[in-house]
């Protein structure tokens, strides 16, 4: 079979549309470089086009149901797809679109979406067509692999993503006859070697991570390709831009792979890195150079890193040229929650305006259950200091965890009404069991099973145990759901106050023993407190980060009981969290962004 023609590689519905596809930029970068002619094809912003952005990007931000995925299953299955009478809509949130409007999607556009997606693209041409599967991807594109096989018996279909990562892609291979090959795990070697291998005629056998049928219907598999250095070149973005002119589309940039800390302490419900943890970072001068050229190409500043978390090196490398340069980029990267105030300041002077630093709790003994290697007081100190610094915070209130009780969430409740001066969760609610993570195979979580709405998507020749991500479960002598009530309800208030006008506010200044808070957290009650003396000082030990009672004595040398005495008071006036012998300050500097 020749397949030295152009290869494309697609971004289906519901990948977001504010944001090209960096494994597709990628992939057809690295393809290039390998002689192979390569274009990428964001078909998503067709559909987003056709619907509008601002539905578009609902859909695509929706994980409780796999509602994109169901909106193109009769497209993909036809007759054998499941739910004829669309019972899967009788179980959505409020929000949403009404039924009328998700059917009149499902059987009118999305079929119009698809045929012109075949008859208006340069097919003929394409040897290979390459779909990158991650989330609710796989129905859009089984659709249209389906639609190009039918009409270019000679295309060959490559998958891949991490909806293909371990048994998922195999299954997903027997299983679905438009699926010529899967790639899973890292393909920036793979793919290459497997398209050398389709334009010679070679045994594809030996490539590592390619999951293939044979003419007799059985599937083989190797492994995937070991863990690799990042590859150097700069994804391919030109055909988003060509078609998507937004001004606030973040570029996806890629510094590091894999999860320092994961490599350590696997958090429990984390489901990512399925094929390896193992960490790399790019070189920061090439981290920076592909900023300033990706900058420059695109004419955009704003760029979200796909890392799963950012790699420490750059505090000291990659952060502090940028705060230099003074560049004028917004970055949004992941981070881990124990950063100091100077930390967080160098942050936001090198342009990072959003970060996600996997809070997930403000309870010491919850996130222990997790392993997230982090206190309640270091979470909350980081949500002190991006609000001072004016980062936007992206974080959740989670739980369902083996082993919590109803003093975690409760001791919860009662923080967060102190905490109304800093930014919320974006939500509150129970962990979603991720294939993959520690807690998939814990024998304490009974019951597993496949996510609900898996079952309305499939038809029943597909394995769900077998390709679902998401699972439902129990935890064996967990909490009853009312245990959370409490702080629901206080997340719940917490979001109502921070969008409210006039935003809640705690502050402080400070003098050798002299203090001022001015507490502005609850309308109807803003109140100054002043402190004289030693507590002034207590209090200012306590600001930059969490202290131990011990060390404020000694820094200051206090008594034991002016140091008790001073922190109790604190605390009663609700400007202080106490944990143990740790004291953290509540306020915030008076004066912004020093």
């Amino acid at each position: 079979m020749n397949t030295r023609g152009p290869v494309v590689i697609v971004s289906m519905p519901f990948h977001g549309a504010d944001r090209p596809s960096i494994q597709a930029g990628l992939l057809a970068a690295i393809v290039r470089e390998h002689g192979f002619a390569a274009r990428t094809l964001h078909a998503n912003l067709d559909l987003a086009a056709r619907i509008g952005p601002a539905r578009y990007e609902q859909l695509a931000q929706h994980r409780d149901r796999m509602l994109g995925e169901w909106l193109f299953s009769v497209a993909a299955f036809g007759a054998r797809a499941p739910d004829p009478g669309s019972a899967l809509l009788d179980d959505l949130p409020g929000g949403f679109p009404d039924r009328k409007e998700l059917l009149r999607i499902r059987h009118e556009v999305v079929p119009a979406y698809l045929d012109d997606l075949v008859n208006t693209y340069e097919w003929r041409q394409t040897s290979v067509a390459g779909f990158t599967c991650t989330f609710q991807q796989n129905t859009a594109s089984f659709a249209l692999a389906r639609r190009l096989k039918n009409r270019f018996p000679d295309l060959v279909t490559v998958f891949g993503g991490a909806n293909f990562d371990d048994e998922m892609g195999i299954e997903w291979v027997r299983t679905i006859d438009c699926v010529d090959y899967a790639i899973r795990g890292e393909a920036d070697e793979s793919f290459p070697q497997l398209l050398h291998a389709l334009a010679t005629g070679d045994n594809p056998a030996g490539i590592p991570g390619v999951i293939r049928r044979d003419d007799d219907g059985t599937v083989t598999a190797t492994p995937p390709a070991p863990p690799s250095a990042l590859p150097v070149v700069a994804p391919d973005y030109d055909e988003f831009f060509r078609a998507d002119h937004d001004s606030r589309v973040w570029i996806p940039i890629e510094t590091s792979r894999g999860c320092w800390w994961g490599e350590k302490h696997h958090c429990t419900f984390c489901g990512l890195n399925a094929t390896t943890m193992r960490f790399r970072a790019k070189p920061p001068g090439s981290a920076l150079e592909e900023l300033d050229r990706q900058a420059r190409r695109y004419g955009h500043f704003t760029f979200a890193a796909v890392d799963n978390i950012l790699d420490t090196g750059y505090l000291r490398t990659l952060l502090p040229e940028l705060a230099a340069r003074d560049r004028g980029y917004e970055l949004f990267y992941e981070i881990k929650a124990n950063l100091r105030r100077d930390q967080v300041r160098l942050l936001a002077r090198a342009g990072v305006t959003r970060v996600q630093p996997g809070l997930e709790s403000l309870s010491t003994r919850v996130l222990a259950l997790m392993r997230k290697g982090a206190t309640a007081p270091q979470n909350v100190n980081l949500l002190r200091w991006a609000r001072y610094y004016g980062l936007d915070v992206q974080w959740n209130l989670l739980w369902g965890f083996p082993g919590e009780t109803r003093d975690d969430y409760t001791g919860q409740a009662a923080l967060v009404p102190r905490l109304a001066h800093l930014q919320p969760p974006g939500g509150a609610d129970r962990i979603w069991l991720e294939r993959f993570s520690p807690l998939f195979t814990d024998e304490r979580v009974r019951g597993r099973r496949p996510e609900r709405s898996y079952a309305y998507v499939y038809p029943p020749s597909i394995d769900l145990e077998r390709v679902a991500y998401f699972f439902e479960y129990e935890v064996a002598g967990g909490l009853p759901e009312e245990a959370y009530d409490g702080l629901r309800r206080a997340a719940g208030a917490w979001q109502r106050a921070w969008d409210a006008p006039g935003r809640p506010s705690l502050t402080f200044r400070h003098a050798p023993r002299f203090l001022q808070v001015y507490d502005a957290r609850h309308p109807g009650h803003e109140c100054t407190h002043t402190f004289d003396g030693p507590a002034a000082d207590v209090y200012s030990a306590c600001s930059d980060r969490p202290a131990r009672a011990r060390a404020v004595r000694e820094t200051l040398g206090l008594s034991a009981h002016t140091v008790h005495e001073s922190l109790a008071e604190f605390d009663r006036l609700g400007l202080m969290l106490l944990e143990d012998d740790t004291a953290l300050a509540l306020a915030l500097p008076a004066v912004a962004g020093r």
